[in-house]
């Protein structure tokens, strides 16, 4: 009886490493095209946090000075800022941008259209979602266009 033995190798096939290649590349590819969504999303919400931030520190602002608000200036605001939300070693800073200004509009109720990292301040204004709408004195709305699109706004 003559028997051979067949000379079977132990091993991945070529077919077997390109399927593996291939389901490992889209693998990344969607973790890649995901990531800056998501890096983007996180920054909006830092924003949206940063808008109320300042809202909270205008409440203050106005119950230590007789409910004014800071003035009609961009620089009365930008006063405000480093007064109220940069003291001590407090940081006011856009995530991507650097430091936030203030941009006072007036009566102005046109929302930012640019990515920057100003907020923009409405006076005589109040929030309605996106958008900024007529209301009473020493009511002001702040605004901030977002980098994942839309706009955030907060008003007191």
């Amino acid at each position: 009886m003559n028997v051979q033995k067949k000379n079977k190798e132990k091993g991945f096939t070529i077919i077997e490493v390109v399927l593996v290649l291939a389901i490992a590349g889209l693998i990344f590819l969607m973790v890649f095209i995901a990531l800056p969504a998501l890096q983007r999303s996180q920054r909006d919400t830092q924003r949206k946090q940063d808008l109320s931030r300042a809202m909270t520190a205008l409440t203050q602002y106005q119950s230590n000075n007789r409910n004014n608000l800071p003035g009609a200036t961009s620089a009365a605001w930008n006063t405000f800022r480093d007064s109220y939300l940069k003291a001590g070693s407090d940081k006011f800073t856009d995530p991507s941008e650097g430091d936030y200004t203030f941009s006072y509009r007036g009566t102005n109720r046109d929302v930012p259209t640019d990515l920057s990292s100003t907020i923009y301040v409405h006076g005589s204004s109040t929030c309605s979602g996106e958008t900024v709408a007529a209301a009473g004195t020493n009511s002001v709305a702040l605004s901030f266009k977002l980098e994942g699109g839309g706009v955030a706004c907060q008003s007191n």
